[in-house]
């Protein structure tokens, strides 16, 4: 029987040894094996890639289960459409739909405070953030990047579920905190998982798939909520949470663990099967992977989950970096998940409201998947940050003035949030060497949603006045992109696997920069 792993070994026993090959970074090797995209790639990309799908259905559920039904009047002598529901006697007025099609309606809080009524949002965005403190540098010390995927979409799922059998809207939030933790490293997981089982030149493009996906899944919401009118929101959640754990089941099978991933953590015997598996020409089957320099091979067994955090901060150019894509996050996720949530104080159809949003996302992404070889990711951050940011302030002066173009302005600034949103991603991705990677980027993705936790209550305070809601998100976009002028552009750059690796590289740019006298 043939040798397993042929792949091992430079030279057979009974040969004449070779002349010694110069050492072969990681990133070289892979992209002579996997470097092309074949159908198994194509296949591996997209089933990855549908964890975003089940991603924006959670985060955008609650527009639609948490909102305040419309009501109409049944007894006009004492009621009016301009009357304040909270002062009318009970029997003087009722819900237009079943009192089970909202937690507003069911458990009785229209007359509630803010606080009550957009606790659930707001614990939810909490439980993102704090599983995104938590769980950020799993995928790239202990876990990996399927076994991480996997768990947050489980976990994220199984709450969902329990969601369902709420008593009371306390109970309510708790389940949605539980759900947002494990929501927190979906996303980011699926997008290194994905990038990394392709070749350099298709890194931007797989990424993308993930866009598309949220897209497709925030599309199916309003879809969704309105086949379910008159149905209880309970079933709302049913509908996106079996499936998760059904997509759960073909990721196990099907798809394997980042190769990059697996050599870092020395595990290299595993890589190379990976490979193997994924190997585009005949070729690459009998490539030696003996000859593969890899700085840092493995990063010492007896360092904590948070290592990566560690190593990031205590690198200068590495904690600049996170900080600034950071602030920079932090603006675009105020402005990304807060738009949508705004839309009911706005004059607009809910439903019609939120598919717009929804398909506002799609030229994104399209945007995002045919220019992203193409454009420098910086400037393009930095244009979209401004543009949402005056977008977002002419939507209240539109209001105003003319507020038949209130909605335009609205969508505009939400197209170009998440035009930037995908583009940080993507550029955050590029920015960091393999081994903290992930972390850096759930740290980005983190300070996204921390800029989604203001959201809810900005968009209550501007219920009477849309400068609290729309006019700050405006400046927070647009003051947020600045930081990033003073770091380095990615476009077809090489991606590093190792901090020392990425350290040589920008130390060879630096004296390439400087001029050498005659």
């Amino acid at each position: 029987m043939a040798d397993s792993t042929p792949l091992l070994s430079d030279s057979e026993s009974d040969k004449p040894p070779e002349p010694k090959r110069p050492p072969r970074s990681l990133d070289e090797t892979i992209e002579r094996c996997i470097g092309g995209f074949g159908w198994l790639q194509i296949f591996q990309a997209i089933l990855v890639s549908l964890a975003w799908v089940f991603d924006a259905q959670q985060t955008f559920i609650s527009v639609f289960t948490d909102a305040e039904p419309s009501w109409h009047c049944t007894d006009e002598s004492v009621c009016s459409s301009f009357s304040n529901i909270c002062q009318l006697p009970k029997g003087s007025w009722s819900w237009d739909w079943p009192a089970h099609t909202s937690i507003i309606s069911e458990w009785g809080h229209q007359c509630s405070t803010s606080f009550i009524t957009g606790l659930p949002a707001s614990s939810f965005f909490m439980g993102c953030l704090v599983g995104g403190l938590v769980l950020a540098t799993l995928a790239d010390s202990t876990l990996g990047r399927k076994n991480m995927l996997l768990f947050s979409c489980l976990t994220m799922s199984l709450s969902s579920i329990f969601t369902v059998f709420s008593p009371n809207i306390w109970i309510y939030s708790a389940l949605r905190f539980m759900n947002g933790f494990g929501r927190a490293t979906v996303g980011t997981c699926a997008l290194v998982l994905s990038t990394e089982l392709v070749g350099k030149r298709w890194r931007g493009q797989v990424g993308v798939i993930g866009f598309f996906c949220f897209t497709l899944g925030f599309l199916s919401l309003p879809v969704m909520a309105y086949v379910n009118r008159s149905s209880s929101w309970r079933t709302l959640y049913l509908w996106i949470s079996v499936p998760t754990i059904l997509y759960c089941i073909l990721v196990h099978f099907l798809i394997p663990e980042s190769p990059r991933w697996l050599f870092v953590k020395g595990r290299k015997e595993e890589a190379v099967t990976t490979l193997k598996g994924l190997a585009q020409t005949a070729s690459a089957l009998t490539m030696s992977f003996s000859n593969v320099l890899i700085e840092q091979e493995s990063l010492d067994d007896n360092v904590d989950i948070y290592s990566s955090i560690r190593i990031l901060l205590n690198k200068r150019w590495a904690a600049h970096r996170l900080t600034a894509a950071m602030v920079t996050g932090f603006g675009i996720g105020m402005v990304y998940y807060g738009m949508p949530l705004g839309l009911g104080n706005l004059s607009v159809n809910l439903y019609l409201g939120v598919t717009l949003n929804a398909l506002s996302e799609l030229p994104a992404s399209l945007i995002t998947f045919f220019l992203i070889g193409k454009i420098n990711r910086k400037d393009s951050i930095l244009g979209f940050t401004i543009l949402s940011g005056v977008c977002s302030v002419l939507c209240v002066v539109m209001g105003r003035v003319w507020p038949s173009l209130q909605i335009a302005m609205e969508l505009i600034s939400f197209f170009s949030a998440c035009t930037a949103f995908n583009m940080t991603l993507i550029y955050t991705l590029e920015l960091f060497p393999t081994c903290v990677r992930n972390s850096a980027l759930s740290m980005v993705r983190q300070a996204l949603v921390f800029g989604g936790v203001f959201s809810p209550l900005l968009v209550a305070a501007g219920r009477k006045n849309n400068l609290i809601s729309f006019g700050v998100f405006g400046m927070a976009i647009g003051i947020c992109g600045l930081p990033l002028i003073g770091l380095p552009e990615t476009k077809g750059g090489v991606i590093c696997d190792t901090m020392d690796e990425e350290e040589h590289r920008q130390t060879q740019k630096g004296s390439a920069a400087i001029p050498t006298l005659a």
